[in-house]
């Protein structure tokens, strides 16, 4: 029955090797897509209205897919917790973290997530700490080392912008094991767009409350990349990571979670000039190592 499960060019569709292309792009473009953004729209209202924005489209997904939007029974502590950490956490730590540093730097940070899951499930789900997520963890943490130490020698900002970006990734995985720890029973896409829901309403009371926007006064490239986000960041990105994991195996959608920090760190160099040093593309290699190891399954024994 193993071998059924392989991964091979015939087994895998061709539209969900398209989807995960397509994804990748998507969210590895947003990095230095959201530093655009937040130069002329302030971070809440950026987040907060994108997020809500989103989450009509996706609620409107699910509506013409025929799925059930009913949350059960009981089950609305359990979703706030979700849309705590994956909406509110992941975003407004994540575009802080992302204004004091390299779009590309950010990304690498961002997507440690998988590692700091491992911890958590290992204490709150009391799955095993095994050998290879153990190296994965050390290797995770010896990229994380280098991104701190290049910070700390910008000592205007050192290093701020990493803690928060690994803050984010910690909410990302706590969103993660609270929905491990007792799956909802209901609909992916009709999850999703609850969470962005709930956790987008706070951001954006939040921030029409404390900031202001003129929208006539934002220029192209901010106004297109709000818009991008909208469209493309959540609503078409948290689309279709939802249909890739049900289209391919698990270890498929995970080489997602690989590429797009690759495609954060060079998207940045060309859209924004940003020059990464030695010490990003070392932690790159590093982060995505431990990311391979701690997601991608062993080989079966023969």
């Amino acid at each position: 029955m193993r071998h059924s499960r392989t991964m091979s060019s015939s087994s895998i569709p061709r539209a969900g090797l398209i989807l995960l292309g397509l994804l990748s792009l998507g969210w590895g473009f947003n990095w230095p897509i959201m530093k655009v953004v937040i130069t002329e729209i302030p971070r809440w209202i950026f987040r907060g209205d994108s997020i809500l924005l989103a989450s009509v489209g996706l609620f409107g997904i699910a509506w013409f897919s025929g799925h059930s939007l009913r949350v059960p029974t009981g089950r609305w502590p359990q979703l706030l917790g979700m849309a705590t950490c994956n909406i509110v956490g992941w975003n407004m730590f994540a575009i802080y973290g992302v204004s004091l540093l390299p779009s590309g730097r950010a990304a690498i940070l961002g997507y440690t997530m998988p590692l700091w899951s491992a911890v958590l499930s290992a204490w709150f789900l009391n799955e095993p700490l095994t050998r290879r997520r153990l190296i994965g963890l050390a290797l995770g943490m010896s990229g994380m080392a280098l991104l701190i130490g290049a910070e700390f020698e910008n000592l205007g900002r050192a290093p701020m912008g990493v803690i928060l970006m690994l803050i984010a990734a910690i909410f990302w995985a706590g969103g993660l094991v609270i929905y491990k720890r007792n799956p909802l029973p209901m609909p992916i896409t009709a999850l999703t767009a609850w969470q962005a829901l709930l956790g987008g309403i706070p951001i954006a009371l939040a921030g029409h409350a404390l900031e202001t926007v003129e929208w006539g006064r934002i220029s192209f490239w901010p106004l297109f990349g709000f818009w991008y986000n909208v469209f493309i960041g959540l609503l078409f990105c948290y689309w279709a990571w939802n249909k890739l994991v049900q289209m391919v195996p698990a270890a498929v959608s995970s080489l997602g979670s690989l590429i797009i920090p690759v495609v954060g760190v060079f998207s940045g160099m060309v859209f924004l000039g940003e020059a990464p040093r030695w010490q990003d593309f070392a932690a790159l290699v590093l982060v995505l190592t431990s990311i391979a190891t701690v997601l991608l399954p062993a080989r079966p024994s023969a």
